[in-house]
C-alpha cells in the first residue's frame, strides 16, 4: 500500500521582480520531510505557436532577432497570450497573420509544451493550421518583429533543420517533429479548443488585478 503522495504547500510567497510581460516570485515550500525550501518562480503570460503547413507539405517558419540569445533564430510564428479574455485559438490566428501573412480554415492542436517547469510556469500550445491563404501582413511599426522574414520550407527539410542545430527554438523543435509525425495520422490531432490544464493564469491574474 502507497503512502499518500506530498502536496508541496507554499507557507510563504514574496514578489522579487514584476515586468511588463512576466514576474519573479520567491515560494517558501514544505518539502517530504518537512524542510522548507525556496523555490524561485517565473511566472508568464503563456503563448502559441502556428505550425501552418500547405498542401505541399511545406511549413512556414520565420527567422526573428532574440535579444537573450544575441542572434536570429528559425521559429515558428508564435506569440503571447497577453490580450485578457481573448481565446488561445483566437491569438494563434491573429499571431498567424501578423507574422506571416496567411489565414487558416483549418486548426487542430499538435502539442502542448511545458519549456521550463524548474523555474517557469510558461506552456505553450502549438497548433496545426491548414487550408491556408495569403492575407498580407499589417503594418508592425519598429520593433523586432518589423525585422522577421518569412520563407517556406518542406517538412523534411524543416526536420534536418531540427537534426542540425539549425533550428533550435524549443517550442519550434516540438513543432516541426510533432508535425512530421502526425503527417501520416492526421485524425491524431486534438480538437483546437482541446482542454490545457498546463496553461498559465497566475500573471494574468496579477495584471488585472493591477489593472
Amino acid at each position: 500500500m502507497s503512502s499518500p503522495r506530498h502536496e508541496f504547500p507554499v507557507r510563504a510567497s514574496k514578489d522579487i521582480y514584476v515586468g511588463a510581460v512576466m514576474a519573479l516570485r520567491a515560494d517558501e515550500v514544505e518539502m517530504p520531510g518537512g524542510r522548507v525550501a525556496v523555490r524561485e518562480t517565473l511566472e508568464h503570460p503563456g503563448a502559441v505557436a502556428i505550425a501552418a503547413l500547405d498542401d505541399d507539405d511545406r511549413l512556414m517558419v520565420i527567422h526573428q532577432y532574440r535579444h537573450p540569445v544575441g542572434r536570429r533564430l528559425w521559429e515558428l510564428p508564435a506569440g503571447l497570450l497577453d490580450v485578457d479574455g481573448e481565446d488561445p485559438l483566437e491569438t494563434a490566428k491573429r499571431e498567424l497573420t501578423e507574422e506571416a501573412g496567411l489565414a487558416a480554415t483549418d486548426w487542430s492542436v499538435l502539442v502542448d509544451v511545458v519549456p521550463s517547469p524548474g523555474f517557469s510556469d510558461e506552456s505553450v500550445r502549438v497548433y496545426l493550421a491548414r487550408g491556408l491563404s495569403e492575407v498580407g501582413r499589417p503594418e508592425l511599426g519598429d520593433d523586432e518583429e518589423a525585422d522577421l522574414t518569412t520563407r517556406w520550407v518542406t517538412l523534411s527539410v524543416a526536420v534536418r533543420m531540427v537534426l542540425s542545430g539549425t533550428i533550435v527554438n524549443g517550442i519550434t523543435v516540438a513543432g516541426v517533429l510533432a508535425t512530421h509525425a502526425i503527417a501520416g495520422v492526421p485524425a491524431a490531432a486534438r480538437p483546437a479548443g482541446a482542454p490545457w490544464p498546463d496553461r498559465p493564469t497566475r500573471f494574468a491574474e496579477r495584471k488585472r488585478r493591477s489593472s
